[in-house]
Formats: C-alpha cells, sequence, structure tokens
C-alpha cells in the first residue's frame, strides 16, 4: 500500500473544495495542499505565466514526496499542457476531463453553460471535451471575474445583495439560453452553489468541478486505511488562509497553514 500523501493545489482557496471531497471518499488518506495566495488569482493572466506558476507549484508538491497531484484549479486544468503532466513522475489530474464528463452524462437538452474564470473559457479546453463526446451539443460559455474575489471575502450567502446581482449579471445570458447543466467551472463556485442554484432553478443540475477531480481520483489507487492528515502550505498571509479556509472546508479545523517562497521551485 503507497502511504505518500495526494498533493493537490489551488490558485488560492478554491482547491480546498477538492480537499473537502476527498476527505470524504478517501478519509484514510494524507493529503498535502497548497494554495498560491501570493499570486491569486491566475485566471486574469497569461498562458505562459499561469504554466510557469503551474511548474512551480508541481515541483513544490513533488518536493513533498506526494503519489499523485491534482490541479484543482479550472484555470491551470484548462492551460497546463498535457504532454507535459503526461512527463512527470506521479500521476497528475485536472478537473477538466472529470467535470466533462459529468456534465455530458446530466444534461437532458444537451444545452450546457460553462462558468469559470477568463483563462478558462478562453481556453475552449471543456467545450473541446464535452464535444468529443456529444458532437450536437450547444454550449454557453460566460468568464465570472468578480466571483473569486466575492468568494474570498466570504460574500457567498443568500441574501446578500452583492453577490445576488452579480450573480444575475453574469448567469442571465445562460438562464435565457435554456442550459439545464451548468459546470461550475473555478473550485471557488461550489461556495456560491446555493445562490446560483435558486438563480437558475431546480431544473438546472449544477456541476462541481474539484468534485468530480476528487472523486476522479479516488478511484485511481487502493485507499488506505489510517486516520488522514492534511498539511496546508501556502505562498502569502498563513493567518488570513487559515480565517477564510472553514468556509472552504465548511467544518471547523485547526488549518495551521506554513509559510512557502514558492519563488523557490
Amino acid at each position: 500500500m503507497d502511504t505518500r500523501p495526494i498533493g493537490v493545489f489551488d490558485s488560492g482557496l478554491g482547491g480546498l473544495t477538492a480537499v473537502r471531497q476527498l476527505r470524504r471518499v478517501l478519509p484514510g488518506e494524507d493529503i498535502v495542499y497548497f494554495g498560491d495566495t501570493g499570486r491569486v488569482p491566475y485566471g486574469s493572466r497569461g498562458r505562459d505565466i499561469i504554466v510557469q506558476y503551474a511548474r512551480q507549484d508541481i515541483r513544490f508538491l513533488l518536493q513533498q514526496d506526494v503519489k499523485f497531484i491534482i490541479a484543482a484549479c479550472g484555470t491551470v486544468s484548462s492551460t497546463y499542457p498535457p504532454e507535459e503532466a503526461a512527463r512527470l513522475p506521479v500521476p497528475f489530474t485536472g478537473v477538466v476531463g472529470a467535470t466533462a464528463r459529468a456534465a455530458v452524462d446530466a444534461t437532458r437538452n444537451r444545452k450546457i453553460g460553462i462558468i469559470g474564470t477568463a483563462a478558462t473559457v478562453r481556453s475552449w479546453s471543456y467545450a473541446a471535451i464535452i464535444r468529443d463526446m456529444m458532437p450536437d451539443v450547444q454550449i454557453f460559455a460566460r468568464a465570472c471575474p468578480m466571483f473569486v474575489p466575492l468568494v474570498e471575502n466570504g460574500r457567498v450567502h443568500r441574501g446578500d445583495v452583492v453577490i445576488e446581482t452579480v450573480v444575475k449579471e453574469y448567469l442571465t445570458p445562460l438562464k435565457d439560453a435554456g442550459v439545464d447543466t451548468l459546470i461550475l467551472g473555478c473550485t471557488h463556485y461550489p461556495l456560491l452553489e446555493e445562490v446560483i442554484g435558486d438563480f437558475m432553478g431546480p431544473d438546472v443540475t449544477l456541476i462541481d468541478s474539484g468534485a468530480e477531480a476528487a472523486n476522479l481520483a479516488s478511484t485511481q489507487f487502493d485507499p488506505n486505511e489510517g486516520t488522514g492528515t492534511t498539511q496546508y502550505f501556502v505562498s502569502d498571509d498563513p493567518q488570513g488562509f487559515d480565517q477564510l479556509a472553514e468556509l472552504f472546508l465548511q467544518e471547523k479545523v485547526n488549518v495551521g497553514a506554513e509559510l512557502v517562497d514558492i519563488s523557490r521551485y
């Protein structure tokens, strides 16, 4: 049995939604999480910078002797070259493939919406995989750049006029298009599931990209039977990360994030 930890990384806190699901489906596994809080967000940056950051994040996790890496970041998953991922010394998965499959399985009217960062939407990565599986699908994509900063400032609850207004502005075109499935293509977005669900209505299935990546990872190896621990590392402001982590993990937890100089990797 391979007792090495699973590595998870994201540009900030959003990848904690994947950690939350990993804890549910693989409770005996150790996890090492890296949040690049000093360089968040990735989604507004150019492709070369995103790939550079992803390489550094991956090198850090490899130094922690992980057995599997999850890029719990829609932007990285849409940008990091698959041929480079295939050459890594451990298995690697992003969120795109598993999420696309879940969306294809869920849709009834073959109208799928995708929301994500500007870089994710610009890459058209989800659409390409979905069209391979369902050629006659109609895809409606929308960048939602304000969602990440609002989530990281705790503006996630129904009744909050700020987030409800922004959700309405971003998602009205997708609702009007009649999508019956909506990909939450950034791992921050599941924190908005209630507000988005209220706006889109009960007939629209929301696909959580972080949870789908975690579910895929759970099928890749025999799970450990230990108690499972999680170590958290960040590139800036560990105290701020600790304060917000409970929102993403949806439980009381002693985070104790450690600071990393990611520029060394």
